[in-house]
């Protein structure tokens, strides 16, 4: 069910998208990952992949806006008939910033690790991220790496992904800790 939902938000981003080459290249690491859960799905159960499949669909929706235009004041003005850049007095579209707490998030959950093993394999992979961005940007045009990496003129954009993801992670794993009955009280 799940898998078919988030087929089908694949399938309707990529009706008459707005940037299909930077679209295409943010959907390819969506491909990557989706083989990294197919090699892995004897190893994850239901919610494991609900959560991936969470974070790939907001990973989706990014990508069909290149991050920078996902039209979420829109969204927010028809729905609340606020628009949080106006409320928050934002300058920059703050999508991706979503995204990337989302990715500490939805990693965390389906690691299932102790926090600070969680918070190591976030920060790397967010790293790891950051660099391959970083990669494309010195290949491609400026104008091009702009529109791919999305930093809106934020030269701190990269650490304040690390950082949200960062963030993500702590707070996924101080809210599964407290779900978790203690050792002592288990005993009881």
């Amino acid at each position: 069910m799940a898998a078919g939902a988030f087929g089908a938000l694949v399938a309707v981003t990529w009706i008459g998208p707005p940037w299909p080459a930077e679209q295409a290249l943010h959907s390819s690491l969506t491909a990557v990952a989706i083989g990294a859960l197919w090699l892995l799905r004897r190893r994850l159960d239901t919610a494991q992949w609900a959560w991936a499949l969470v974070f790939l669909a907001l990973h989706t929706i990014a990508a069909r806006w290149i991050y920078s235009f996902v039209p979420y004041d829109d969204w927010t003005d028809a729905l609340f008939g606020v628009r949080l850049s106006e409320a928050f007095s934002w300058d920059r579209n703050h999508f991706d910033r979503l995204v990337h707490f989302a990715y500490g998030v939805c990693l965390t959950a389906v690691l299932r690790q102790k926090w600070l093993r969680s918070l190591e394999i976030v920060l790397a992979t967010s790293a790891l991220y950051e660099l391959l961005e970083w990669a494309i940007a010195m290949t491609l045009a400026p104008d091009l790496a702009e529109a791919y990496n999305g930093q809106q003129g934020d030269m701190w954009d990269a650490h304040a992904d690390m950082a949200l993801a960062a963030l993500g992670a702590l707070v996924t794993s101080l809210a599964s800790s407290a779900r978790r009955p203690s050792p002592v009280a288990a005993t009881r």
